[in-house]
């Protein structure tokens, strides 16, 4: 058995002006991300070039920001939405005040993309195809920054992998999905992506893989408290927003074979 160690999430505090590990947590993974980018732009078949690396990371940040932000509102805190709907525009920018949404900041990127798409005059699937293997070691990087912010724990468990918390032995959900999220789904997708593949392919494993991993761990995470399970004690709003981005991917594949033929 483990014990969780109750680190600070706080990582620098200087005066009023305090750094929350998530944050850089965050940081980091754009980073990450932005030397990727510089490395696979050097791909003869790249639909970018280096010049448009920080145009991506941009809109890239923002799109993830604010559709991760949004999407926490919209897909988990639906009631309060309805109830005074003009409470986005406060709620919006306070993000220590709320959570963030991985589904939410994947539409917020695919409008990113969209956007850039139509500045450097290239086929969205191209760049999305491009974009897909970027996003895992952020993914990663976030899941340890819940890890740090003692957020988002499985079920009690007897197993030997568990974190003692609060009293209560629990699987430390925000690492496995660290590990399958983020390292295994980058490996994956990186040594994929190293020569080219069938336009919307790379999209389509990111989508099927990353929703393999996510349906599996939502076995072991609880669910957010004020929603609780959807049916019986497995069936989480996770697996619900995460199966259609699935079937999307067989779709993408399927459509492209038909097309072949």
């Amino acid at each position: 058995m483990l014990v969780y160690p109750e680190i600070n999430p706080i990582a620098i505090q200087i005066g009023p002006i305090s750094i929350a590990w998530y944050g850089i947590m965050y940081l980091l993974g754009f980073v990450a991300a932005f030397r990727l980018a510089r490395i696979r732009v050097k791909q003869d078949w790249s639909p970018l070039s280096k010049k448009h690396i920080d145009d991506v990371i941009f809109y890239a940040v923002i799109g993830v920001i604010l559709g991760g932000r949004l999407g926490y509102m919209l897909f988990y805190d639906t009631m309060h939405l309805i109830s005074n709907p003009l409470s986005w525009l406060i709620a919006l920018p306070q993000l220590w005040n709320g959570g963030m949404s991985f589904h939410g900041g994947l539409l917020g990127v695919l409008c990113a993309v969209f956007i850039i798409s139509k500045r450097v005059q290239q086929p969205f699937v191209s760049v999305i195809d491009f974009v897909a293997p970027l996003v895992p070691i952020g993914l990663g990087l976030g899941r340890i920054g819940n890890f740090i912010n003692g957020e988002l724990w499985g079920r009690p468990t007897d197993s030997v992998v568990g974190f003692l918390v609060q009293g209560t032995q629990r699987h430390a959900t925000q690492l496995y999905e660290a590990t399958l999220e983020g390292l295994l789904l980058f490996i994956i997708l990186w040594l994929y992506t190293k020569k080219k593949r069938p336009s919307g392919f790379p999209a389509a494993v990111f989508l099927i893989t990353y929703g393999c991993f996510r349906i599996f761990i939502e076995f072991f995470r609880l669910p957010d408290a004020h929603i609780g399970y959807l049916y019986g004690e497995w069936l989480t709003l996770g697996h619900l927003l995460t199966i259609p981005m699935m079937i999307f991917g067989f779709c993408i594949i399927i459509a492209n074979k038909l097309r072949v033929k």
